[in-house]
């Protein structure tokens, strides 16, 4: 069974992995495009309802995926329970935001937001309708699928909001985009699972789930404020320009982070539940997990760091400028992102959605003192100490981890630094040689190949085992295929 589970890890993470960085590919190819079409006050627009959308799927969510995959035996009246129950909710909370849309734009100072927030807000109910076979397929761990959905609904939203931006329907554009793709992975997840909701609901599982699930939603609308807390804070202080700006850079940020961040995803939480009854087994599977996730995120998020400007400036032109030194913050946190992930995934599989939940309450409370403290001082003072509290709250979850599992802090560090301190010299060390090299090209291709290339030597003659074995997997994949 050990094995078995071990396959089943690798090749999650294989097919996540995969499928990520094809996704990645994707939105770097559609992101391009709006970029160079599109202003920093059109993505500023939709910045501002960010977070609306996001409180209202969160809520209409319900917690319901994690707690059907904590659930040992699920029936078919579970997921008959949560489809209706997901459906009324959002069609409640639709109601509510469209009614509230006047406060909205008035808040902003906005009279366009109106309309665009009644538009774009369909996109959350349109999500409440797939939470069932989402949580169908994250249950049996059906990465491969769930990926391919991913990237379909890509392509399908990102040539409509190509197109519209091309002829002129400006943030229309990133907001039809927005709804095209939520619509497309719902019908694609029914086509793909098979399921249908029947006309049965019962109270019962709703009630059994509630107290795990609600947790869960607190915490995911502490986590989409403390991911957007930025945005409503620029866009009522500071410019539309200055929210279009930090939404681009924060853009490039997420995918950078969230490819790694979702691959885990895909296999951590449904992994370490499946061991959750031998925690020895449990720690010795989260810190391989740990050590892969630092294996890749430090060199990828430290480069992306590092050849922000030359990357900003060929993608999507110099008229984002103000974006780079944004950019350049951000991936200092995205790199500690997947760490993060990990810990709240470890604490979820113990059951403990509350200690989740009043560490990510306290995490958001902290970050709002902290960014209003130095609101006056200028969005990129903001953007440092948001970026710092955010790394240094690792050692919050890590000492909620210890309660839990007696974790100790100094295996952490070990699993952590070697990456870290690796990835962060050769950053420097390309930093200091590239500035000698003029022309963007040259200066980003040096940059990449100077940091790959040295990182992936000096970990093979050092003898890494996350390279080794992950070499090894890629290697039977490759005779497999």
């Amino acid at each position: 069974m050990a094995e078995s589970l071990k396959q089943k890890t690798a090749r999650g993470l294989f097919w996540g992995g995969t499928m990520n960085v094809l996704q990645q590919v994707l939105n770097l190819a559609f992101g391009i495009c709006l970029g160079r079409l599109l202003t920093d006050s059109d993505y500023g627009m939709v910045g501002m309802l960010t977070i609306f959308s996001a409180v209202a799927g969160a809520l209409q969510e319900g917690g319901f995926i994690s707690a059907l995959n904590k659930r040992k035996d699920v029936t078919d009246a579970d997921y008959n329970s949560v489809f209706w129950f997901n459906t009324l909710v959002g069609a409640g909370l639709y109601a509510v935001l469209f009614f509230c849309a006047p406060l909205i734009a008035r808040f902003y100072g906005e009279p366009a937001l109106v309309p665009l927030a009644r538009f774009l807000f369909l996109g959350f109910f349109i999500t409440a309708l797939n939470i069932v076979p989402r949580a169908r397929m994250f249950r049996e761990m059906r990465v491969k699928a769930n990926m391919l959905i991913i990237l379909a609904a890509q392509v399908v939203s990102g040539a409509v909001g190509i197109v519209l931006a091309w002829n002129g329907f400006a943030y229309w554009g990133i907001a039809t985009q927005t709804v095209v793709y939520v619509s497309t992975i719902t019908l694609l997840c029914y086509a793909t699972t098979r399921w249908r909701p029947r006309l049965h609901f019962a109270w019962g599982p709703i009630r059994e789930m509630f107290g795990f699930s609600s947790r869960l939603v607190v915490t995911s609308l502490a986590n989409i404020l403390n991911q957007n807390l930025l945005s409503v804070l620029l866009g009522r202080f500071y410019t539309r320009a200055d929210v279009g700006n930090f939404t681009q850079a924060n853009k490039w940020n997420y995918m950078g982070h969230s490819t790694l961040t979702n691959m885990l995803w895909g296999v951590a939480q449904p992994v370490l539940t499946k061991v959750d009854e031998d925690p020895a087994r449990q720690q010795a599977v989260f810190r391989k997990l740990l050590r892969f996730a630092a294996f890749v995120s430090f060199p990828a998020m430290f480069g992306l760091s590092l050849v922000s400007r030359e990357f900003i400036y060929i993608t999507i032109t110099a008229k984002w400028k103000p974006a780079v030194p944004m950019l350049q913050l951000l991936c200092l946190w995205g790199a500690f992102v997947p760490v993060q992930s990990l810990f709240c995934n470890l604490l979820i599989s113990r059951g403990r959605s509350d200690w989740y939940m009043w560490g990510t309450l306290a995490l958001v409370g902290a970050e709002l003192v902290g960014v209003l403290a130095v609101g006056a001082w200028g969005v990129t003072m903001i953007l440092r100490v948001f970026v710092a509290t955010n790394i240094a709250w690792l050692f919050v979850w890590h000492a909620l981890v210890h309660r839990e599992t007696g974790l100790r802090l100094h295996h952490v560090l070990l699993d952590l630094a070697p990456y870290f301190f690796l990835a962060a010299a050769l950053c420097f060390m390309a930093a200091y040689l590239s500035s000698h090299l003029s022309g963007l090209w040259l200066k980003l291709v040096f940059k990449v190949v100077f940091v790959g290339a040295l990182y992936i030597i000096i970990l093979y003659m050092s003898g890494s085992v996350i390279l080794r074995e992950s070499m090894q997997f890629l290697g039977k994949k490759k005779e497999e295929g």
